[in-house]
Formats: structure tokens, C-alpha cells, sequence
């Protein structure tokens, strides 16, 4: 029994894109899905650890990363570029707000618009936040050489930008990534 196609058919010889899945043996031990579940369930496992020692969760270093360098000003910016709702976002803001990490001020221009701005406390933990990731997405590299690195951050690019390409679950997606 295969569960993948034949890996020798290459595009130059004419072949379509293969289907690596076949809905009648699939399991999720061969699952790229499940693998990528399973690497981020573990990534954010350690940045949580990791990021105890500032006194942050795992959710709560996004906002402050995307203040610091994101140019996040307001609470909507932070929501969109966390890919959250904005109320999630605001409860997020009133826990950083209440640990005196950010502040919050509404604008005088737009009474809807409410701007963020970290504290110095604030500033100082998101300038060890990049340490932190670094750190963790090091130990989960072990044993990886340059080339593998480089290979896994283009393939998950690839295929990022082939899911960004199809859309929804019924687009035809013609164009994969080359």
C-alpha cells in the first residue's frame, strides 16, 4: 500500500502536481496538518516558558512585539496585524494595561479610535522579546544544518502562500508555487 505517489515524476516531464493525499488511507501520522499542529502546539509551549521570566504568556508578547515594532498604534492595527478580533484584542490590552505594560489613550480626532503605547516597563520586556524567540526557535533547530534551515522557512513559505492562493476551501488553485 502507497500512500504517496511516486516521488520519480518530475513537472519537466510533463506531469501534473501529484496528490500526496489520498482520503481512503489517510492517517494523520503522515499528516502535514497534523505536523504543523503538532510544531505549534510545541513552539508555543516553550515561548510560554520562555516568556514567564518577563512575566508575559505566549499571547500576551504578541501585542507588545507589534507595538514596538510593527508600528501597531491603535487597537484595531494590533487586532489586524495579530489576526484577532478586536474585542479579544482589547481583553488582551487590559491585561498588558493592567501589568502597567502599555498604556491607552483615545484619540482626540476619533473618540472610536483608541491609540496604545507601551511604558517604559512595557518597552523594556518587549526589547528582551526577540531574545526570548530567538532562544526557543534555536532549540527547536537543533541538529538542523544551514541548508536544512533555509529549506524548511521556503517550504513553509510555499506552501503559506499556495493556501493564500486557493482562498477558500472550493477555489481552484492552478498556480502552486513553483
Amino acid at each position: 500500500m502507497k500512500d504517496f505517489p511516486d516521488s520519480s515524476s518530475t513537472p519537466e516531464q510533463g506531469a501534473q502536481d501529484p496528490s500526496f493525499y489520498d482520503g481512503s488511507k489517510y492517517s494523520r501520522e503522515r499528516s502535514v496538518g497534523y505536523w504543523i499542529k503538532q510544531a505549534y502546539q510545541i513552539l508555543q509551549r516553550n515561548l510560554d516558558a520562555a516568556m514567564q521570566e518577563l512575566d508575559l504568556t505566549g499571547m500576551q508578547w504578541g501585542p507588545l512585539w507589534l507595538i514596538r515594532n510593527a508600528g501597531a498604534d491603535n487597537v484595531a492595527a494590533c487586532a489586524r496585524e495579530a489576526g484577532m478580533d478586536a474585542g479579544a484584542m482589547t481583553r488582551m490590552l487590559d491585561r498588558l494595561e493592567a501589568k502597567g505594560l502599555i498604556e491607552r489613550e483615545r484619540s482626540t480626532q476619533d473618540r472610536r479610535v483608541v491609540h496604545v503605547r507601551l511604558t517604559p516597563r512595557g518597552d523594556e520586556a518587549a526589547s528582551r522579546i526577540p531574545h526570548r524567540l530567538a532562544e526557543v526557535l534555536n532549540r527547536q533547530l537543533r541538529g538542523f544544518t544551514p541548508e536544512e534551515f533555509h529549506t524548511l522557512l521556503e517550504l513553509l513559505q510555499r506552501f503559506v502562500s499556495n493556501g493564500s492562493a486557493c482562498g477558500d476551501a472550493n477555489a481552484q488553485c492552478d498556480h502552486p508555487q513553483p
